[in-house]
């Protein structure tokens, strides 16, 4: 582990491409689970935890990889290369949004409800209706969408920066 913290490398190879991978996967896992999330009451109950969880490795990745993408950049001396300054703001912007992602999701997993499997009668647990149902679901799902939105960019500008596509 020593070597992992001190040059952000795993088995000879730079952290950075590994954990990009576990953003592009659960990210928009996160996104897409979340629009079901708000769209489809029915589906809450399977969904709760996946959602969290995705969201959740999501965001925890995103901070490893633009650390590991900083320290990428500082060893190989690539700060100059401007192919690589488009990547790394949109690489910031989207661990932020990430993050912030977290709170409508914890939201609409804590206040919306859903058909329970649970329930003797199969009816929805208790769970917020009205206005404040309604915002919750749409900051969901303009997270969700942003979420998506962003991870696309940045994967985009990282790989045109690195094969030049």
């Amino acid at each position: 582990m020593e070597s992992l913290a001190s040059s952000w490398e795993f088995n000879g190879l730079p952290v950075h491409p590994l954990v990009v991978h576990v953003v592009v996967v659960f990210a928009p896992l996160a996104g897409i689970g979340g629009i079901l999330y708000a769209a489809v009451p029915r589906w809450r109950w399977w969904l709760r935890w996946p959602l969290v969880a995705c969201a959740v490795i999501a965001a925890a990745a995103g901070i490893v990889a633009v650390q590991s993408g900083q320290a990428l950049e500082t060893s190989r001396n690539l700060q100059t290369l401007p192919e690589l300054a488009t990547h790394s703001a949109r690489g910031r912007f989207l661990r932020w949004v990430l993050l912030a992602f977290l709170v409508p999701t914890a939201l609409a997993v804590w206040q919306l409800g859903g058909p329970s499997p649970v329930t003797s009668d199969g009816r929805s647990r208790a769970g917020r209706t009205g206005v404040l149902a309604w915002a919750i679901q749409l900051l969901l799902v303009a997270g969700a969408v942003t979420v998506l939105i962003c991870v696309f960019l940045t994967g985009d500008s990282g790989s045109r920066a690195v094969w030049g596509l």
